[in-house]
């Protein structure tokens, strides 16, 4: 861009910041996340399904194979943090365009994972394609989309209220989503076979993601219009770091590696649950109704949560909020492993009260990431959100590839193949390794919360004070 057009694109830039900030920042940041789960849950929720159940691949493959292509992610993410942070400025500011650039792409791969069309392909091919398909999605397409919609927070406001509301609405995006993908499509993507057993339907499945991507295109594109950057993040001239200096600062922060390994503990037993769902209600419990259900409920509760949350943090601190919900999430799937109920309506119940624990990081753990964000700044003097923001991206990657790795793990120690799926031994198992394991992860996200995560309500309201007089000339 020539200086005269650089200058034009600054000068709306500025025009625009002038909107302030209210309920269509809200519901543009909102679209945003419920575009994303749009390809992520799907992927999360049946890929490994899909793989195991309708391409005949060991669940051990597929969960080695999640893992490891979260190694490029390690450069993608933080390449497309770089990226972000030293883009130019637009009219739309410098994290919206790449949105809008990646809508497309994103969508398209999403809809090729599912390929049932493969199923009686070599088995190497099928291998081929699920790792193939599965890394052009989420190491390229989907980082391209997420690290600077993410990112874009810190740029739509500086007001730390307004930053929680943004991670309320961000969630309530992400749940409107789930409910689409965990209630409505288990009624539409499952079919009995001749002995009356719940299967997954391959052609369904594709269907289904067709769809999802469609709607995920179309909602990035509201994300991109009603969404508006007026914070200007720039840091001044030679205090850019390149990667190696940028790593050294971050990975000694308290708070980064705070966040990052409550992240971590986060998505190995939200994900670990929510990838069994498929093994517990279809195998164990026979019933995929009560899949569609929990969901919903689930759904509903974080919705109920989104409604005051914003008041508790502001009252008693993210921080304080987040430990005390991982603390309640790993008391209920304790007690779940220990009764071993055979009632389905005792496991909803007690899968609810998990799922409203972990809900408070769930939708105060964007704002929290800011909080992070601006105490670097605070300690080191530099402004670096694209950057911070995607290497807590790839940690929840990591989170995510190895939640997927230890389903596989537990699916396989139960003795889980196509011929023992509904053994009384195997389900069993089953339900047993899918209660203790991610009770014992929230667990270690309490702790972690508790004695890692430095961020109090009071330390936060201290950094941005300072930020602000900084910002004022005052400091």
């Amino acid at each position: 861009m020539s200086k005269a057009g650089s200058a034009e694109a600054l000068a709306q830039f500025e025009e625009n910041a002038k909107r302030p900030f209210g309920m269509r920042d809200k519901i543009g940041y909102a679209a945003g996340d419920f575009a994303n789960d749009l390809t992520f849950v799907i992927a999360a929720m049946f890929m490994m399904k899909f793989y195991t159940d309708v391409m005949g691949v060991a669940p051990a493959i597929v969960g080695a194979l999640m893992m490891a292509a979260k190694v490029v992610d390690a450069f993608t993410d933080v390449a497309m943090g770089q990226i972000c942070d030293r883009s130019p400025y637009t009219a739309k500011g410098k994290f919206a365009p790449w949105v809008r650039r990646f809508a497309g792409p994103v969508a398209v791969a999403s809809f090729l994972i599912f390929a049932p069309y493969f199923a009686d392909k070599p088995m190497g091919f099928k291998i081929f394609w699920m790792f193939f398909t599965y890394l052009l999605w989420g190491s390229v397409c989907y980082t391209g989309v997420n690290i600077p919609y993410g990112s874009m927070a810190s740029a739509i406001t500086d007001d730390a209220k307004q930053r929680t509301e943004l991670s309320t609405w961000r969630n309530i995006g992400a749940t409107v989503a789930q409910i689409i993908i965990v209630v409505v499509l288990p009624l539409v993507v499952y079919t009995k076979n001749d002995q009356g057993q719940s299967v997954l339907s391959g052609p369904k499945t594709m269907m289904a993601s067709a769809v999802c991507s469609v709607l995920a295109f179309l909602v990035y594109m509201v994300c991109y219009h009603l969404s508006t950057e007026r914070v200007k993040l720039e840091n001044k001239k030679g205090e850019q770091k390149n990667v190696a200096q940028l790593f050294g600062i971050i990975f000694t922060d308290r708070a980064f590696l705070g966040i990052i390994i409550s992240a971590l503990f986060l998505l190995l037993a939200q994900l670990t649950l929510s990838n069994m769902m498929n093994y517990i209600y279809p195998n164990y419990f026979n019933n995929t109704a009560f899949l569609s259900i929990s969901g919903l409920v689930g759904c509903g509760i974080v919705l109920v949560l989104s409604t005051f949350v914003t008041k508790l943090a502001d009252r008693y601190g993210k921080k304080e909020l987040a430990s005390a919900g991982a603390l309640v999430a790993a008391v209920m799937q304790v007690v779940a492993f220990t009764i071993h109920t055979h009632n389905v309506v005792v496991y909803i119940v007690l899968y609810c009260i998990t799922y409203a624990g972990m809900g408070f990081f769930n939708l105060l753990c964007w704002a929290m990431i800011i909080d992070v964000i601006d105490e670097i700044e605070v300690r080191d003097h530099l402004r670096s959100d694209g950057t911070v923001y995607s290497v807590y991206s790839f940690a929840r990657k990591l989170g995510q590839a190895a939640s997927s790795g230890i389903s596989g793990v537990m699916l396989t120690a139960a003795g889980y193949t196509a011929a023992t799926a509904f053994d009384t031994a195997v389900v069993n198992n089953i339900y047993s390794l899918s209660t203790i394991v991610p009770g014992i992860l929230f667990g270690c996200m309490a702790l972690s919360l508790f004695f890692i995560y430095p961020l109090t309500r009071s330390k936060v309201n201290k950094n941005i004070q300072t930020l602000k007089e900084r910002r004022e000339g005052k400091e």
